[in-house]
């Protein structure tokens, strides 16, 4: 009967897995660490799934999805607060009287 392998402590898998998202690939570590490429493989694949919004799981969305709608989200936020910053100053230019040049305006 084959001896079963102790698995490997959760410290060494986030960090093999963090080097992998580093750049580093599976094939590399796997030498450099002495543990079989799919092993690695499959603890970037169970980190992604433990690192995706639950509400992307939900949907059924690819961990680039997610990603990527994250991504978009965060920047719909920053323009939001631009907007919100640039109606506030020509509020308060209207407030003083003053006229705000624009490229457009400059003729």
């Amino acid at each position: 009967m084959r001896k079963s392998k102790a698995p490997y402590p959760s410290a060494f898998r986030q960090q093999i897995v963090e080097l992998v998202q580093a750049g580093k690939s599976a094939k590399e570590l796997s030498k450099e660490f002495g543990c079989c490429t799919k092993t690695i493989l499959s603890w970037v694949a169970q980190a992604s799934i433990a690192q995706a919004p639950k509400s992307s799981i939900k949907v059924g969305l690819t961990t680039a999805e997610g990603e990527e709608l994250s991504r978009l989200r965060r920047q719909v936020r920053q323009l939001q607060m631009e907007r919100d910053i640039l109606a506030k100053a020509t509020a308060w230019f209207a407030a003083k009287g003053e006229k705000i040049s624009t490229p457009s305006s400059s003729s």
